[in-house]
């Protein structure tokens, strides 16, 4: 990972309940599979949309493995947010036995 040491990190397993949860992955990602209270913008459009990522609690940014919410996580402490990678993404989240929701037929699953 490029930005290296420089982005804080949590385990998936250690982000709190309650904390809010930025999932950045794509729309087919997100369906067949996410955190419940998860909110889901994609990276892509996180420009367009940062108006709606709170400024006035600790961001916890998840993708599948854990690059891209690097990425978004530096980003975002860059323009005067407080946030943290997900370490693993929702690999990490489904291995740890976090609750998961699909918006597909059968068992949730991470794409």
């Amino acid at each position: 990972m490029f930005f290296g040491e420089d982005v804080p990190a949590v385990d998936a397993a250690e982000v709190p309940d309650g904390g809010y949860l930025l999932d950045v992955r794509e729309q087919g990602e997100w369906d067949a599979g996410h955190a419940p209270e998860a909110v889901h913008i994609p990276m892509y459009d996180l420009n367009e949309r940062a108006g709606e990522v709170p400024r006035d609690q600790e961001v916890y940014v998840i993708c599948r493995s854990g690059v891209r919410s690097a990425q978004v996580a530096a980003a975002l402490n860059q323009a005067g947010w407080t946030a943290k990678n997900v370490d693993g993404g929702m690999k990490r989240w489904a291995e740890a036995g976090r609750p998961m929701e699909t918006e597909l037929d059968g068992p949730p699953r991470v794409a």
